[in-house]
């Protein structure tokens, strides 16, 4: 731990805490912080948090408040918005709606969309591309604010916000050193902001935290059930988890059409059969779903030969499949890992000092996983013989969670994980679908247009299929090893295993569709009773049936070229999301090692320096890329008074010249306080248009 503590030389504290001086913020900035620190904040007149000691500390014989980085956002906003009397009441207001989309509640800060994109002349993908492009842009601001106008830099910290797929390196070997309730105590967010009760809130993640720790922990009779376990010579995963600061970027899709039915009670859309549908529409989209892995987002992360161990690297995936599945993920990961020696692969044995001289002896490499965040989280959970999770009941959910709680896999306190949720009218106020299989997209403008784009296509063709009844429940049963048997494709494509094996009785009648589109498939030799299928030829079939079955789809929402990109993705002809990170990951080695001779440690320490550097500078570019075309397009619809006060900003330029000026300061992160100010400005009045003339809902 000293060490720990000793040798950092990079001197970055991920998702650390934030020392700042009371005086400096502004009276609006100080009336919100008092009121997150209250212990109900419907209950102005109440008490403050029980906690609240924990956010003050004594620096150089000064009291600071102490404050997790993930709330800087919401704090340096609101302090911009008190500290100025020319910003335009319209503008204010809509700054004032804006900070109730900044929580935090697990380690980093979660962002909301600052508005709604709706489908018109533009493709919902490149309208929630943008969205999310322009919000990135707006943080980046927020957080270069807070480094200047909050005292930040001068105090000797500066923050840095950018997208990464892990729990960083560091944090990991921290969580090795202390205790699980201390590295809760460290990590989970207090919850500041984004909840009425906030306590009560930070003790849910608590919960979240201790129950996924524990979870993994019970992974260990499965692995030795499923026979990948054969002996009682194991390392034992911690008994705390870092998996709840794996980031990702989840999209919601919701339908104006549905939402309307919903709406009125006489139309027989009701929440029994929105459920109905909804689960149906979620398992056939679970099919689709590696047409995303490793193509449009991804997470590359190299595993030494040492580290290769079964209890460790399968994560959750014994949650998540049956023993079948689960022991021929194993042999071919094996396989595809650089672990072989004379034709047998070998595992590490369980002493450090040992696996890593056999590594040296032998030239044991380990493996690079495409996008390991997605083995590493609970992402799904499989159901049990007695309680199926998808099944179109209303309460199958529950009955789930308890049944897995008594199994020491979930908590029923805690949300539902699947890979596609739905989000139903009664709980979220529209009737629609979240995706969360999305790890890192190395492009916000190209590689998520095209995925929310797919998303869509794949989710309309799927309520198609449920509406005319062309699949229904019984054509995919609600049977654990049914279930696991088409999630296992998903969860080869995120590991890389080339291969995947189904059952050539399969009960999966909608599986043997898209089998039928499959080319060079063939009967296990392995495997008696199986089929043996390529995931490239199987990903290129389900391209084939949504051209096949969706073309009128595909003409609508004018999805055709991005169809053809992926197609081109799959059969390598155009980079995926995983080269894309992998090159620029490997510029960053010494000497252009090749990944795989680099140790685990170089390579995704690499890795981390590229999201927080190059990577972070390509998304801030697109979004200020998106600003400039946004001042273009909605300079001759603002308000005189917001008019006025962007051109009192510089009267030679108009406002997208403005921002392409100070485009390269900003990227370097070397603008000035008065420009950030002038740049904040101007994204306010964009949001402020984008709430109010084109996305209000």
């Amino acid at each position: 731990l000293d060490a720990f503590l000793h040798e950092n030389e990079q001197k970055v504290w991920e998702n650390s805490w934030v020392r700042i001086s009371p005086e400096i913020l502004n009276s609006y900035a100080k009336a919100m912080l008092a009121d997150d620190f209250l212990a109900d904040k419907s209950n102005r007149t109440g008490p403050q948090r029980g906690d609240i000691e924990r956010f003050y500390c004594h620096h150089n014989n000064e009291e600071k408040l102490r404050l997790p980085i993930s709330y800087l956002l919401k704090l340096s906003l609101a302090n911009f918005i008190g500290s100025t009397i020319s910003l335009p009441e319209e503008l204010a207001d809509t700054g004032k709606k804006l900070l109730e989309n900044f929580t935090s509640d697990n380690t980093s800060p979660e962002i909301l969309s600052f508005s709604i994109a709706r489908a018109g002349k533009y493709r919902i993908g490149e309208m929630a591309a943008a969205e999310t492009a322009r919000a990135f842009a707006f943080c980046q601001l927020l957080i270069q604010y807070a480094n200047s106008a909050l005292g930040l830099h001068q105090s000797g910290q500066k923050c840095h916000l950018y997208f990464a797929p892990h729990a960083p390196a560091r944090q990991k070997r921290l969580n090795e050193l202390v205790p699980d309730g201390f590295y809760r105590h460290l990590f989970m967010s207090p919850c500041l902001s984004g909840w009425d009760k906030g306590e009560e809130k930070s003790q849910y993640m608590g919960l979240c935290h201790k129950t996924l720790s524990r979870s993994q922990l019970n992974t260990i009779g499965k692995l030795k059930d499923a026979g990948i376990l054969t002996n009682n010579l194991i390392t034992l995963p911690n008994t705390s988890n870092t998996c709840l600061a794996n980031n990702g970027i989840h999209v919601s899709l919701g339908s104006n059409v549905l939402t309307d039915l919903r709406k009125y009670n006489d139309s027989g859309f009701t929440n029994g059969v929105e459920k109905y549908l909804g689960d149906l529409v979620i398992k056939i989209v679970e099919h689709f779903l590696p047409l995303f892995a490793g193509t449009y987002s991804a997470a590359p992360y190299r595993i030494d030969f040492r580290d290769f161990h079964p209890e460790n690297v399968l994560g959750f995936l014994p949650h998540e499949l049956d023993y079948t599945h689960l022991r021929m993920i194993w042999r071919r990961w094996k396989k595809k890992a650089d672990i072989g020696f004379m034709g047998r692969s070998l595992t590490p044995f369980g002493p450090r000092w040992l696996d890593s001289l056999l590594a040296r002896l032998l030239c044991l490499k380990g493996d690079m996983v495409p996008d390991f965040r997605l083995v590493d989280y609970l992402v799904s959970l499989l159901s049990t013989e007695s309680c199926p999770g998808l099944n179109g009941a209303s309460d199958n959910h529950d009955k789930l969670k308890e049944e897995l709680m008594d199994m020491g896999v979930f908590d029923s306190r805690m949300s539902i994980y699947l890979l596609y949720r739905q989000r139903q009218f009664a709980h979220a106020g529209y009737s629609g679908f979240e995706g969360r299989s999305y790890s890192l997209f190395p492009s916000i403008l190209e590689d998520m247009k095209d995925a929310v784009d797919m998303q869509n296509l794949i989710t309309a063709l799927a309520y198609r299929y449920a509406l005319r009844e062309e699949v229904c429940h019984h054509d995919i049963p609600d049977d654990p090893t049914i279930e696991s048997e088409r999630r296992q494709i998903f969860f080869g494509s995120a590991i890389g295993i080339p291969t995947f094996y189904v059952r050539s009785n399969t009960g999966n009648k909608f599986l043997k569709k898209i089998l039928h589109h499959v080319n060079a498939i063939r009967k296990s030799s392995r495997y008696r009773g199986y089929l043996r299928v390529k995931n490239t030829e199987y990903r290129l079939a389900l391209i084939k049936l949504l051209r096949e079955d969706g073309a009128d789809l595909i003409d609508d929402l004018q999805v055709e070229e991005c169809l053809q990109n992926l197609e081109e993705r799959i059969c390598t002809r155009q980079p995926t999301a995983f080269s894309t990170i992998f090159d620029g990951v490997r510029r960053k080695l010494p000497y252009r090692l090749n990944p795989l001779k680099a140790s685990a440690i170089t390579f995704n320490g690499a890795a981390e320096e590229f999201f927080r550097g190059e990577l972070k500078k390509r998304h801030l570019k697109e979004g200020l890329a998106v600003l400039i075309d946004d001042c273009r397009r909605v300079s001759t619809h603002l308000s005189p008074q917001i008019a006025e006060l962007m051109q009192s900003f510089a009267p030679h330029l108009t406002a997208d010249q403005f921002v392409a000026e100070n485009m390269e300061q900003v990227v370097s992160e070397s603008a000035d306080t008065e420009n950030i100010e002038r740049l904040l400005y101007i994204c306010l009045a964009i949001i402020h248009h984008q709430q109010n003339y084109e996305n209000s809902i």
